[in-house]
This record gives C-alpha cells, sequence and structure tokens, in this order.
C-alpha cells in the first residue's frame, strides 16, 4: 500500500512540475560572475531547487557520518570495559 501512495504522491509531483514549466516559458537574463545568459525561467527555477537539494543531501550525508564514526568508538569503548 505503501508503494501505491509513493506512485501517487509522485504522479502528483510530476504533474504539478507539467504545469509550472508550461507557464512559466520566459525567458531572463541570469548574470554570472564572467557573463550574462538568458534562461527560461523554469530551468532557473528548477536547477535552483536541485542544487539545494544536493546541498542540503550532501550536509545530511557528512552528519550521517559523523554520528557513526561517535558511534563506532563508543561501541569501542563500552566492548573494553567490559
Amino acid at each position: 500500500m505503501k508503494k501505491q501512495w509513493n506512485l501517487i504522491l509522485a504522479i502528483f509531483v510530476v504533474l504539478i512540475i507539467a504545469v509550472f514549466s508550461v507557464i512559466n516559458v520566459d525567458k531572463v537574463t541570469v548574470n554570472y560572475l564572467f557573463g550574462k545568459a538568458e534562461w527560461p525561467l523554469i530551468l532557473v527555477i528548477i536547477g535552483s531547487v536541485l542544487l539545494g537539494a544536493l546541498l542540503v543531501g550532501l550536509i545530511s550525508m557528512m552528519k550521517i557520518y559523523q554520528l557513526q564514526r561517535a558511534l563506532k568508538k563508543s561501541g569501542g569503548e563500552m566492548d573494553q570495559h567490559s
């Protein structure tokens, strides 16, 4: 049942993105440090969201790695005291 809800949610998100992309086809100027470019607004929005998600994912992975190292270290200390 959970997989069905995930599929329904995924279809809903794809539909929202499709409608959003059809609405936002206007070109916008993007200023870089070394120049300018014109891109469709939807690509700028999707690119920003993907970069934000990537950044959050990397920070989360670093935190998980730190917690795993701390858990291994504390587990080793517990074995020595037993």
